[in-house]
């Protein structure tokens, strides 16, 4: 599935993005093109300290490259200034007047986990099933959602099924490290803050899925009980 992002500014300029979520893992994406790349791309700046690439020849970063293009578009702009944005699938379309970190957020998330980072690509599913402009608490729900039915799959192949999240809350602690050295990685590239903020402001999701999932998960109680408690008495 392609996934097309429309930025249209107050001035009328505008700029398209398109993310294919389907497409297929390349096991050569960092190996090549080294001296086409800016420096902050290569695997060894800012390496991730967990970084499963590290000693085996790969010489950048797979979801560097990926992010370059967005980076380099966006890197003198600021990330309060109003946009309009759509969000085209073959199914439907998304739109939104927001502000350009909000948008940025939404499409660098989907950037990010369409990578070939063999950790970043753990969150290939949320990205087939790509929700613009989630809310915090719609984070919540798709990301654990989807995780419990990665576990059914697993349970129906014989395998033991994590049912209390345990798995997921170590993904993304393993996922909180790539996020802030990529932030890192990337501040050297930027003369304004819409693409910093925007990291900034996905990563603040994401670690609540690492810190503060039960609490979370708590908030979205009500509305899966709701039948329960409207229920007639007999």
């Amino acid at each position: 599935m392609k996934v097309k992002y429309e930025f249209r500014f107050a001035d009328g300029k505008t700029q398209e993005f398109v993310v294919d979520t389907e497409r297929e893992v390349d096991d050569e994406a960092g190996t090549q093109g080294q001296a086409a790349r800016a420096e902050w791309v290569h695997l060894d700046h800012c390496r991730c300290s967990n970084c499963p690439l590290a000693g085996k020849g790969v010489t950048n970063c797979p979801v560097a490259v990926d992010l370059e293009p967005l980076v380099d578009s966006f890197k003198d702009q600021a990330a309060f200034q109003k946009v309009d944005v759509t969000v085209s699938t073959p199914e439907r379309s998304y739109s939104k007047h927001t502000s350009l970190e909000e948008a940025l957020r939404s499409l660098l998330g989907l950037v990010m986990a369409t990578s070939d980072c063999p950790l970043l690509s753990e969150l290939r599913p949320m990205a087939i099933h790509h929700m613009p402009f989630a809310t915090n608490d719609e984070f919540i729900l798709r990301s654990v959602s989807i995780y419990l039915v990665q576990q059914y799959f697993a349970y129906r192949a014989g395998a033991k099924p994590d049912w209390e999240l345990k798995g997921l809350v170590e993904r993304n602690r393993q996922l909180q490290l790539v996020n802030q050295a990529l932030w890192q990685r990337i501040h050297s590239a930027c003369e304004r803050d819409a693409n910093l903020k925007a990291l900034l402001s996905f990563f603040s999701m994401a670690s609540s899925v690492t810190f503060s999932l039960e609490a979370q998960l708590q908030k979205l109680r009500h509305s899966f009980e709701a039948g329960e408690w409207n229920a007639p008495q007999i």
